[in-house]
């Protein structure tokens, strides 16, 4: 998947992209911010690192914070909805995870929760890449989320 490909679906349709990022700490805005010109699809990145960041910055709720914690599909849904409507965007993807190292037997490295958000649906998934180190959990993340954001550009 080429971002460049990406970006140019985005601009040929008129689209907005907002990013809600945990655990790639705003790798994704870089990726597509890396390409010339992305600032007529971009709108804006969020890095919500901490729950309060998450809460405050794009409205997820504590209960739901509390209920599912922070990797959770119910997160990375709120994520998304938030950034959407504070952007003002028509796609959003957020990406929430375990880098490590380290995690739990419930939430272990490398599972990353991601969800796209379009005006009409917002959809949720979890992935598990596995203990793969966190540099590699943070770059499968990264490409995930760009595979997804064109994967919904090309549907709208």
């Amino acid at each position: 998947m080429k971002v460049e490909d990406l970006l140019r679906t985005a601009r040929e349709k008129g689209l907005r992209i907002v990013t809600a990022e945990s655990c790639t700490g705003g790798m994704v805005a870089a990726a597509l911010t890396d390409i010339p010109g992305a600032s007529d699809v971009v709108e804006c990145g969020f890095v919500t690192y901490s729950n309060d960041a998450k809460i405050h910055l794009l409205g997820v709720s504590s209960e739901t914070l509390e209920s599912f914690g922070a990797v959770s599909e119910e997160t990375a849904l709120e994520m998304a909805d938030g950034a959407l409507a504070s952007a003002g965007a028509d796609i959003a993807v957020s990406v929430t995870g375990i880098a490590g190292p380290g995690g739990s037997e419930h939430k272990p490295e490398g599972r990353v929760c991601f969800a796209i958000a379009t005006k009409e649906a917002t959809t949720a998934q979890t992935v598990e890449f596995g203990p793969l180190g966190r540099g590699r959990v943070r770059h499968a993340s990264t490409q995930h989320a760009l595979k997804l954001l064109a994967e919904a550009a090309d549907k709208l």
